[in-house]
């Protein structure tokens, strides 16, 4: 107990003192999300039991697999850092297990188990009493579940198998989750929960807890023993299984059994092109990254054939693109301090050589991924080959644009211990930062996609000429901006600090950072950014789409449930709200100016 309770101080301690700037504002944002979901989930225990463990059912997998988007999830205390203590993995684990329970998801979680209660309470007083020990124990199932799932994953992240297994499991996953309405049309129960799926869901071990509430109401002592019993053997299974996959974790890495052939280049750039392709083949954190965008994009676009409706086919390939071009938006800072050797070496076009190798990687698998399907479908081929061509153009483009002037300081790839998704100490601003690569290369694909929608073809040679613009004016302010600030840009890598403003070169900025927000305004933009696409791509875009292929699935469309003329002027009013929220996100901070940072101007700028 000593050990867990040492533990707990430990990351009380760290938590107390790392809660500041751009962390804590992500705190509070992902704080105030989780209490809305908490709060619906409380509100759901008013409802069937079907209804809320099929909600619990969400919240477990939203603890499997949200780390593998997260970042690996919280490592504030990782288990490396106990090697040389000697602790077996049993105590080891529970001193983990326990410290684990110290943080807001946990809290958050144990705030939405009380559906447990408010359920119970509807049953009765025995019931509701007896939701207690079963939330706590469902809690701590979550937890564990958690930590198996990540351990898992580290280890499959140690070969390329189980790279590419990781990242089409948890793409397949978050594409349905995505497209969940998919499954209730399907299952013919549009808005509310087909009995098939709330049998199954009171079978899954966030169902248990429901289960054993509902016996305990109904006098069935037997059933509810047994439930909370079944609880307890997994959380005990689960721990035993997380000490072991400790010791696991903690060895020695691995390194390759057998190298690979030299490369025979002759150019500096033809060196630059073979150094990054092999990274792509070779890094498992960006094969993971891969496999999950091609599964995202893959059954993202194949989740509506359920319903029979295969006219998002072809957005595969494009909805491929935006999740690669995301995903592998912090490229330089991925690559840690390895930054040095393209400092060291100038003339070799290392942004250049960066964007021809992410189109070769990314660019055949996206035309496969679009023309086959728009073949298949008879869909439309001036817009699918606009959007498509103006999208790997924006986000060749952004890519190294973002990478180097929103540079996330990375863990250098032989140091990234026992779990190879923590590729950074800052996930909430790398979190952020994909948020903000899917808006912005979407946006680089508007005109295209436009021009193509109205006049057909020639939307083909805008795309066109927009992707390159994007490729050829984004790849040579990333090249100029890393020529300019490459030492800072090393400096901030090694150690983790931004140098000041009053350092870095170049005229000052006219907006201010998200770190130097005031609280408020961080909570205002993050929440912004957290919600905009709601009204505006499935309250919005998705429902234009529907009405204008004259499909009959109203599914949680507002729109589509309203009066024929109401339908278009609401599904604009959506698409306007959520223009409007993503715009309040960005204005923000060009409103607020260099005053808050305390940048040169900044009190002229106050005055003016």
């Amino acid at each position: 107990m000593a050990v867990a309770m040492t533990m707990v101080k430990m990351k009380v301690a760290v938590l107390r003192h790392s809660m500041s700037g751009q962390r804590a504002g992500f705190t509070v944002m992902g704080a105030v999300t989780g209490l809305v979901l908490a709060g619906g989930t409380i509100w759901l225990g008013l409802g069937t039991a079907e209804l809320l463990a099929a909600a619990y059912a969400v919240w477990m997998l939203g603890w499997i697999f949200g780390p593998a988007f997260a970042g690996g999830g919280d490592e504030t205390l990782r288990p490396e850092f106990f090697t040389l203590l000697g602790l077996p993995p049993r105590r080891l684990a529970s001193g983990l297990l326990v410290s684990a329970f110290v943080g807001v998801a946990p809290v958050i979680s144990l705030l939405a188990l009380a559906g447990l209660t408010v359920h119970g309470a509807r049953l009765g007083a025995v019931a509701a009493l007896v939701s207690v020990p079963v939330a706590l124990t469902q809690l701590a199932v979550f937890v564990l579940l958690s930590r198996v799932a990540v351990a898992l994953l580290g280890i499959a992240l140690r070969s390329r198998a189980g790279a590419v297994g990781a990242g089409l499991a948890n793409g397949l996953v978050l594409a349905l989750l995505g497209q969940i309405w998919v499954v209730f049309v399907a299952l013919g129960r549009p808005g509310g929960v087909p009995p098939v799926v709330g049998e199954v869901a009171r079978h899954l071990p966030s169902g248990w807890g429901v289960v054993a509430v509902e016996a305990a109401g109904s006098g069935d002592w037997v059933r509810a023993g047994a439930a909370l019993a079944a609880q307890v053997v997994l959380a005990v299974l689960l721990l035993a299984a997380w000490a072991a996959l400790l010791t696991r974790r903690a060895g020695a890495t691995r390194t390759a059994p057998r190298g690979r052939a030299p490369m025979r280049v002759t150019t500096a750039s033809g060196a630059v092109l073979s150094k990054e392709l092999r990274t792509w083949s070779r890094d498992l954190v960006r094969t993971h990254q891969f496999m999950f965008a091609l599964a995202y994009g893959v059954f993202f676009a194949a989740a509506p054939l359920l319903i029979g409706v295969p006219d998002m086919l072809p957005l595969a390939g494009p909805i491929f693109v935006v999740m690669a071009a995301a995903l592998s938006a912090n490229l330089y800072g991925t690559d840690g301090t390895a930054l040095w050797l393209a400092l060291m070496t100038p003339g070799t076009a290392d942004v250049r050589g960066r964007q021809h190798a992410w189109l070769l990687t990314v660019a055949p698998v996206a035309v496969v991924l679009t023309v086959a399907p728009v073949a298949a479908v008879d869909g439309s081929w001036p817009v699918m080959l606009a959007l498509l061509v103006s999208l790997l153009g924006g986000g060749a483009g952004l890519v190294p644009l973002a990478s180097v002037y929103a540079l996330v300081p990375g863990i250098d790839p032989h140091k990234r211990g026992g779990n190879p998704l923590r590729f950074t100490e800052e996930d909430g601003t790398v979190t952020g930062m994909v948020y903000a690569v899917l808006a912005l290369v979407l946006v680089t694909a508007a005109p295209a996609t436009v021009v193509a929608a109205l006049t057909g073809w020639p939307g083909v040679a805008v795309g066109v000429v927009t992707g390159a613009l994007c490729y050829w004016g984004f790849g040579l302010l990333a090249e100029r901006a890393l020529l300019a600030r490459g030492p800072e840009l090393l400096e901030t890598m090694r150690t983790g600090r931004r140098p000041s403003p009053a350092t870095t070169s170049g005229t000052p900025r006219r907006w201010t950072r998200y770190e130097n927000l005031s609280r408020r305004d961080r909570l205002v933009v993050g929440v912004c950014y957290t919600v905009g696409a709601i009204p505006l791509f499935p309250q919005g875009v998705l429902p234009a789409v529907f009405k204008v292929n004259g499909e009959d699935t109203r599914a949680w469309f507002l729109a589509l449930y309203l009066p024929e003329p109401w339908q278009w002027p609401v599904i604009a009013f959506m698409i306007a709200l959520g223009v409007a929220i993503y715009a309040t996100a960005v204005v923000i901070p060009l409103r607020r100016g260099p005053e808050a940072t305390g940048e040169p101007g900044g009190e002229q700028a106050a005055v003016t």
